[in-house]
């Protein structure tokens, strides 16, 4: 089976979807991902191949674009309704719109059995239509934006759509869902379950990991992890959120910082240690406790190693996933920017996160349901299935776009 994947220009969008390419590839299909050069790193270094088109997207760029001076994005842009969710599709449709005659020819040329695309991703829906072949939007997270996203641009696609042989925007064939269902929004779009394996990069693992004793060893290890928010945010404001944090003196602090921003950030408290960026599940298993920025794939590996977590969103699908995490019980959310530039807020929070073990019991009743979810190797199968494909062995074909 030919497994086309079509990704939006950001890595972290792809990254959900890793385990089941590899589960794909592993049951002996081709897997080929068309993306712009934003992912092309991701897709190499997770082994896959990729087809790259286009110039760099540059998120963090779109994120501070007609920023007022000296105002953080979540200053400027604070959460939206949730009537107002659904505008993000038309930031992703016109991105799509630009690359979907591209993305048609090459797919046109590559004979898909099978269209695999993270929720936001509107070219794969259209290529769908007009070859005749399933199409698989996988979630990230928490999804309160796909569903009236695709309903608000619907009336935008219709023109395009219609042209290249389809009739408008179509809803995905199968949308998976890595969400365990106590996470899920009640009474949302319904999706079929997939266990989220968390996956966010290869690396080798540290000493200071090999050898700590984990939980309980006379300290409360908090993990933070604020993605791409010091490219957002500043200095200072992570600055002052490892002091807040840092109040608590029983609990050592682990943050994962990069340079320039560990410089810009400045000397840190004694029990604060930052350390370059890893993979968050190599060293998980050592913590107490998560803070972090709303990010799905954060946040998921922190549900799928049943730590409880203080979420800070910061803009978009950060929001509903921070509300269902409180409403779980197994984390706390403060989501407004005096809210979270306030010491006191901060530090009460990481209190109660620690103190009351009713956050950890739900944090772990979640990563119970999580591991209880299909695996991707049998969700693979599945899709398959689905596509009606043999698993009869086929020639190898050469990794390349164009089948000709």
């Amino acid at each position: 089976m030919r497994v086309l994947v079509i990704a939006t220009p950001v890595p972290t969008h792809f990254l959900p979807v890793v385990p089941l390419l590899w589960a794909l590839r592993s049951a002996g299909h081709e897997v080929t991902v068309l993306g712009q050069p934003d992912v092309l790193g991701a897709v190499r270094a997770s082994g896959l191949t990729g087809v790259g088109v286009g110039e760099s997207f540059d998120v963090n760029a779109m994120l501070l674009r007609n920023l007022p001076a000296e105002q953080r994005p979540l200053q400027a842009r604070p959460r939206p309704a949730p009537e107002l969710l659904g505008g993000y599709g038309r930031l992703w449709w016109a991105h799509a719109a630009a690359l979907l005659d591209r993305y048609t020819g090459l797919a046109e040329e590559y004979g898909p059995e099978l269209i695999l695309a993270d929720p936001l991703e509107y070219c794969s829906l259209i290529i769908g239509a007009r070859l005749g072949v399933p199409v698989v939007h996988h979630r990230w997270t928490v999804d309160a934006i796909s569903g009236p996203a695709r309903r608000f641009v619907r009336a935008d696609v219709r023109e395009p759509a219609e042209r290249l042989g389809a009739a408008g925007l179509p809803d995905p064939t199968v949308l998976l869902d890595p969400c365990p269902p106590s996470l899920r929004i009640p009474g949302g779009e319904p999706g079929l379950p997939i266990r989220y394996v968390p996956y966010s990069g290869g690396a080798e693992t540290p000493a200071w990991v090999r050898t700590d004793p984990g939980p309980g060893a006379g300290r409360r290890r908090v993990a933070v992890s604020l993605g791409n928010t010091p490219a957002l945010h500043g200095g200072r404001f992570v600055r002052d959120l490892l002091h807040a944090l840092a109040a608590r003196r029983d609990a050592e602090i682990l943050v994962t910082l990069p340079e320039p921003y560990r410089s810009a950030v400045g000397p840190l408290p004694a029990n604060v240690t930052a350390v370059n960026p890893l993979p968050l599940h190599l060293f998980l298993a050592t913590c107490d406790a998560m803070v972090h920025h709303g990010g799905a794939g954060t946040a998921m590996t922190a549900t799928a190693f049943g730590l409880p977590q203080l979420a800070l969103p910061q803009l978009a699908d950060h929001f509903p996933l921070a509300d269902r995490l409180a409403a779980t019980g197994a984390g706390l959310s403060l989501d407004t920017a005096a809210q979270q530039d306030d010491p006191r807020l901060v530090g009460r929070a990481l209190d109660e996160l620690l103190s009351d073990p009713r956050h950890a019991g739900s944090a772990r009743l979640l990563a119970a349901e999580m591991a209880a979810m299909p695996s991707p190797a049998a969700v693979a199968a599945d899709l398959e299935r689905l596509a009606g494909a043999t698993t009869e062995p086929r020639e190898a074909s050469v990794p390349c776009i164009s089948r000709k």
